[in-house]
C-alpha cells in the first residue's frame, strides 16, 4: 500500500478510547508491526533523550532492538556521553518518529543496564564488522581524524582475526522502564488524536485524552 493512503487512512479514522489496548506495550506492538509493514525507512529508529549534570538535554538516534514488558532496549558503549548522562541521572525519554504515517510514539521512563547474559545474546548476532566496530570506536570521544578510528579498525581486525569476537567489558544495552506512554495520532486541522499511559500507585495503567 502507498504510504501517504496509509497516512491518510489512519488521519481518517483517527485513534478512539475504544481502539486502545488496556496495555501500553500490546499497543505499541500493534503500532509497531504496522510501521514495518509500511515500508517506512527505519521503523525501530527512536530519539533518546537524556540530561547532563548541568541540565543541559541531548538527543540522538538509536535503534530499539527488542522490548517487552520490561521496557524498550538499546545498545550503546557504556563510555559514551549517554551512558555517562545516565550515571547521573537515569530519567530519559524517547519518541519513534513515524511522520509518515502521521504518528508519534512518546515514552518517558528509567534506563538501566540489561544483565551482561543478556548484551552477549544480542551482540553474537550483529555483523562481524558491527562486533569490531564496537571494539574499536572509543565512543563520544575526540579523536584526531578518520585515519584513527580506521587504525583502531585495523587493530581490531588482526587481533580478531580468528575465532569468535568477545563482548567487550564496555559494551551492553540500557532497557528503558517506561512511566508514561503517549500514542499520537495526527488528525486534519491539527486536532490530533492524543492518548496517555500513566500507572498509578498499584502500577496498573491509567489510560487519559489529551488535548493536541
Amino acid at each position: 500500500m502507498n504510504i501517504e493512503t496509509l497516512r491518510q487512512q489512519y488521519m481518517q479514522e483517527g485513534l478512539q478510547r475504544s481502539l486502545l489496548s488496556n496495555n501500553p506495550y500490546q499497543m505499541f506492538e500493534a503500532w509497531f508491526e504496522q510501521s514495518i509493514n509500511s515500508g517506512i525507512p527505519e521503523p525501530s529508529a527512536m530519539s533518546l533523550a537524556t540530561v547532563d549534570v548541568s541540565g543541559q538535554p541531548w538527543q540522538r538516534m538509536v535503534l530499539l532492538k527488542f522490548y517487552d514488558e520490561k521496557g524498550f532496549v538499546f545498545f550503546t558503549n557504556y563510555s559514551s556521553r549517554k551512558a555517562a548522562h545516565i550515571a547521573e541521572n537515569s530519567k530519559v525519554s524517547l519518541l519513534f518518529p513515524w511522520h509518515a504515517l502521521g504518528r508519534q510514539v512518546k515514552i518517558t521512563g528509567t534506563a538501566s543496564k540489561i544483565s551482561t547474559a543478556e548484551s552477549l545474546k544480542y551482540f553474537i548476532t550483529r555483523p562481524r564488522g558491527s562486533q569490531i566496530g564496537a571494539w574499536a570506536s572509543p565512543q563520544s570521544q575526540v579523536i584526531t581524524g578518520r585515519a584513527t578510528l580506521d587504525a583502531k579498525v585495523d587493530e581490531m581486525k588482526q587481533k580478531f582475526k580468528q575465532g569468535e569476537i568477545p563482548l567487550p567489558s564496555f559494551w551492553g544495552g540500557y532497557r528503558v522502564s517506561s512511566d508514561t506512554v503517549e500514542f499520537w495520532q495526527a488528525r486534519d486541522d491539527r486536532l490530533h488524536d492524543r492518548f496517555i499511559y500513566r500507572q498509578n500507585k498499584s502500577y496498573e495503567w491509567v489510560i487519559e485524552r489529551l488535548a493536541p
